[in-house]
């Protein structure tokens, strides 16, 4: 999947409107204006793309977890170190940071897209890379994450 595809599906699975999503990302400590927001959210083939970085994607994750829970406190450690390669198993922690959601939560989305996880194969995915249990979360894990969360709010 493409950083636009999840900030894409991401947006339409919480309804986040244009403004919404602009003060995500200035919670992250970066302006993006309409015309920004319009060409990043845009497809591939549609006049106007723009190809979403890491570094934004990175931005935004931030600025969500921000935008929902607020600001961290002081000693709290970052989500991201500066030159970590964005991995989707970080997407979806960051996610699962930024939504509050519990175990069981995940799960019951993972279910309502037809994707049933087993609760050691969902902590496999948020093991430590190196971790002897760790699994990757692949673009139909991350997929399907986002489809059920667009099945529990949109239905």
């Amino acid at each position: 999947m493409t950083y636009n595809d999840i900030l894409r599906r991401f947006r339409y699975a919480v309804d986040l409107n244009d403004e919404a999503l602009m003060a995500v990302f200035s919670d992250a400590g970066v302006a993006v204006d309409r015309d920004q927001l319009k060409a990043l959210l845009a497809r591939e083939e549609d006049e106007g793309y723009e190809e979403c970085s890491e570094t934004m994607m990175k931005h935004f994750l931030v600025g969500l977890v921000r935008y929902t829970r607020g600001v961290p406190p002081d000693g709290a450690p970052p989500l991201f170190t500066p030159h970590e390669r964005l991995t989707n198993n970080l997407i979806l922690k960051a996610l699962r940071i930024a939504l509050e959601m519990h175990e069981q939560d995940m799960l019951h989305l993972f279910d309502l897209a037809g994707f049933p996880l087993s609760r050691s194969e969902l902590s496999a995915v948020f093991r430590k890379k190196g971790h002897k249990n760790y699994k990757p979360c692949g673009d139909q894990m991350l997929r399907n994450f986002l489809k059920g969360l667009t099945a529990h709010n949109r239905s």
